[in-house]
């Protein structure tokens, strides 16, 4: 359906204006949006007007698509036979819930009166609007006042949200803080316990003193230094050494030399080294436990100055490495004792009738595992010749003055001119009585000058390794008696052997032949193995040689952890 109106005159242009209106009012249109249409449309009439000639417009409804509201097309164009010439039309387009009222009657006044009445009444939809956008008004600024609030509440929340952050902050940075410390402690301390491991694991004193530097370059210091001292009346003899150094072994604490304070837990401070005047030293002395002076460390750092977490650790490694070399000094003291009286204790061999004889003593390479071994030889009142060789448990002073026992025990039994089982027997009394908690091992082995028959006994030792004289090896290993010592009672027996001339027997300890990674029956094997190297006329004519030549291959592949004892005895022709 269509509708048109001619509009020449201002009277057209109302009339025209308020039909419009009252169509978009029959057919649904909302008053706001039928003001907004009211307006627009006064506009363009009122340029319309101001252009001159004649006007149509038109107002044509459509049905929405799919049920859904029509609408309402208003065009505005020039009239084909008027005045207005060409002009660019003007078109709107409103929705129109029920376009099928555009069909109905649409009454306009043609009085003038009336039609004044019409205009005044279109102030209706704008008293409307009016209202609405009053509403509208108090919405937005209940709204503007929630927004206000809002903000309020935003700002708010950043400024908490903020607070929280920077507390977080800095919660996360003391906690990295305190896992840094936590972690640099623990590095400290894992280096202080393997650095205390590292220098306490010798008592070899060069070697200590090797380690250090080792130890501390680069990782905790730029350069080391170690000054140790004699003293005489405690007090260190004169060095060309800084005089913190000086001052650290006369006062026993630590001094810090530089151009500026160190602010060390425990540590005094001096001015620059003359020696040094370019960098700090920190000077530690090296104490026994009984305080007394041994040396004095000396450190540089590897930067401008220590951390104090580090200089204290190490002042205790430090102190740490003083009872270590003070350990060291002392075991290799006791060690070099325990060696001279070992050695003295050792028996010079007889010369016998018919039987050549050469003896070995090695102490051990490292460890104080000296004086449990021992060998001995002496000629009985028939003649025999009675070798003995065994091994004391425990090591040091006191197994050397046990050992010296068991021998002076041993020649006593002797004399009465028993048997090797029987003499080893009474040694077992001997110990059980008198050294109950003391233990050794011993064979004892008797040549016959006249019937060339070999006579032995063995007490929890290794077994006698026997040479022919056609080179052949055998292991004298008949049932032996137990350990001398042990709580039981028994009767260790004799075996016999028949001796052809140009054999050698091979008494010696566990030292020679045990290893730790491999036992005891490889041992015996490359001994016997050395044993059968050698000619008959070797063994006749140097026995000593013979003797360092089966300790060669025995004895290159590995330090000594325990005394070692080795004795020949070389039957002639």
């Amino acid at each position: 359906m269509t509708r048109a109106w001619r509009i020449a005159t201002v009277t057209d242009a109302a009339r025209a204006r308020i039909s419009v209106a009252r169509l978009a009012a029959a057919c649904g249109v909302p008053t706001v949006t039928r003001t907004r249409l009211a307006a627009a449309l006064s506009g363009q009439l009122r340029q319309c007007l101001t252009k001159g000639g004649t006007w149509l417009l038109t107002v044509e409804s459509s049905e929405g698509t799919g049920g859904g509201p029509g609408e309402l097309h208003v065009v505005l164009v020039p009239a084909p036979d008027g005045a207005a010439g060409e002009r660019t039309p003007w078109t709107t387009s409103v929705p129109c819930p029920d376009p099928g009222r555009l069909s109905g009657p649409c009454p306009v006044p043609e009085e003038t009166a009336a039609l004044s009445e019409g205009l005044l009444g279109a102030d209706e939809d704008t008293s409307l609007v009016l209202e609405e956008l009053a509403a509208q008004e108090d919405l937005v600024a209940f709204h503007r006042e929630e927004l206000h609030q809002t903000n309020q509440g935003v700002l708010a929340l950043h400024a908490e949200l903020d607070a929280a952050g920077r507390a977080q902050r800095e919660a996360f940075a003391a906690e990295r803080r305190a896992r840094t410390e936590a972690e640099n402690a623990r590095r400290r301390l894992t280096f202080l316990a393997d650095a205390s491991a590292a220098l306490t694991a010798s008592l070899n004193h060069d070697e200590i003193l090797r380690r250090l530097p080792e130890l501390l370059v680069p990782r905790y210091a730029d350069g080391v230094d170690v000054w140790l001292f004699d003293h005489e009346d405690g007090r260190p003899l004169p060095a060309d050494h800084p005089g913190a150094a000086v001052q650290a072994a006369r006062t026993g604490r630590p001094q810090y030399a530089a151009d500026h304070p160190g602010n060390l837990p425990g540590v005094e401070d001096r001015p620059p080294s003359a020696l040094a005047p370019d960098r700090p030293l920190l000077c530690v002395p090296l104490l026994t436990p009984r305080r007394a002076p041994l040396g004095v460390l000396t450190l540089s750092p590897q930067g401008e100055r220590w951390d104090p977490d580090d200089a204290v650790m190490l002042i205790e490694l430090a102190r740490r490495a003083g009872i270590a070399l003070d350990n060291a000094r002392r075991f290799e003291h006791n060690r070099d004792i325990a060696e001279t009286l070992q050695r003295a204790l050792l028996t010079e061999l007889p010369s016998a009738p018919g039987v050549g004889l050469a003896a070995r003593y090695l102490p051990a390479t490292h460890g104080l595992n000296i004086g449990g071994d021992w060998y001995d030889a002496f000629l009985q009142r028939d003649g025999s010749l009675v070798t003995v060789i065994g091994d004391v448990t425990g090591h040091g002073l006191h197994a050397a003055v046990m050992m010296s026992q068991l021998r002076t025990a041993l020649r006593a039994y002797a004399v009465d001119g028993d048997s090797p089982g029987r003499l080893l027997t009474r040694l077992h009394g001997y110990l059980r009585h008198l050294q109950p908690d003391l233990f050794a091992t011993a064979v004892i082995a008797r040549f016959h000058p006249d019937d060339r028959t070999l006579t032995w006994a063995a007490a929890g030792h290794p077994p006698p390794v026997l040479r022919l004289p056609d080179g052949e090896v055998r292991t004298l290993d008949a049932k032996p008696g137990a350990m001398l010592g042990i709580p039981l009672s028994q009767d260790i027996p004799d075996h016999t052997e028949q001796l052809a001339p140009g054999s050698t027997l091979a008494l010696y300890t566990d030292g020679l032949v045990e290893r730790r990674s491999q036992g005891i029956d490889p041992g015996i094997e490359r001994l016997g193995s050395a044993l059968a190297s050698f000619d008959r006329a070797e063994l006749d004519t140097d026995l000593e040689d013979a003797a360092d030549r089966v300790l060669q291959p025995l004895l290159s592949d590995s330090e000594r952890d325990d005394d070692v004892c080795l004795l020949l005895c070389h039957l002639r022709g």
